[in-house]
């Protein structure tokens, strides 16, 4: 039974709410209404995983995030991680989270993943980790991508939170499953992974609905379509060679 999930959604759903966040999501109908999926998720702000999360409320799912062990044993968000079975990750011990995660997933979870590993700079899609293939590929689920974007105007690296801010659109788009690679490899498809989130978050950022207010608003978007966030290779965003 979950007894803490619910109450949290509808918190967040509240808040939404009475800040009057303009939230559009897409491609709702890619994630499964029953069975294992791994969803896998740009990572531009601190409060993305409640927008990825809340992607996923049309197909009525619970996602259950793979986080930092350090969130699980802070004295505050630890017990409601805990509480929402989330799934930690100690690095010194990355074995023991991939298969708590991969049992998750047989067991018919919805798992999310932010294979960047740490939150893009630059706004563009980092470089991947293959977690989140290997998953997909051991499990035998759906690999689906998700793009959000709009969170990072509330809370993002190197910024002032502002979670008060209000009328704040934030689009959170998702694509249809990947296919694994023809060859097995996890490498190969994490590759065409970091393909379909860049051109789901390109098409995102496009078709947003708001512009910077004015010069010294133009550090949300990304130096490629005009912003003044840092490109790239000044902040070791961009992806490995053949990547």
């Amino acid at each position: 039974m979950e007894i803490v999930y619910p109450p949290v959604v509808g918190t967040a759903k509240a808040m939404f709410r009475v800040l009057d966040l303009k939230i559009q999501v897409e491609g709702a109908e890619h994630i499964p209404a029953t069975g294992g999926a791994v969803l896998a998720s740009n990572h531009v702000s601190y409060l993305d995983f409640i927008f990825c999360g809340l992607g996923a409320q049309p197909a009525k799912r619970l996602v259950r995030f793979m986080a930092k062990k350090s969130v699980f044993t802070h004295k505050i968000s630890g017990p409601l991680m805990r509480g929402m079975h989330h799934i930690p990750v100690d690095r010194k011990a990355g074995n023991a989270a991939f298969h708590e995660a991969e049992t998750a997933l047989r067991n018919g979870e919805v798992v999310g993943v932010f294979p960047e590993a740490t939150i893009s700079e630059s706004f563009t899609v980092k470089g991947l980790k293959s977690g989140a293939a290997r998953l997909a590929a051991a499990a035998s689920v759906p690999l689906i991508p998700m793009a959000v974007w709009g969170p990072h105007r509330l809370w993002t690296k190197g910024r002032k939170k502002e979670l008060t801010k209000r009328h704040v659109p934030v689009i959170i788009s998702i694509g249809a499953p990947i296919e694994p690679a023809p060859d097995g490899s996890a490498e190969t498809t994490t590759v065409v992974l970091r393909k379909r989130l860049s051109e789901l978050l390109d098409s995102a950022q496009r078709a947003y609905p708001e512009q910077p207010s004015g010069p010294d608003d133009t550090w949300w978007l990304p130096a490629h379509l005009g912003g003044t966030a840092p490109r790239p290779e000044e902040v070791g965003d961009a992806a490995p060679a053949g990547a």
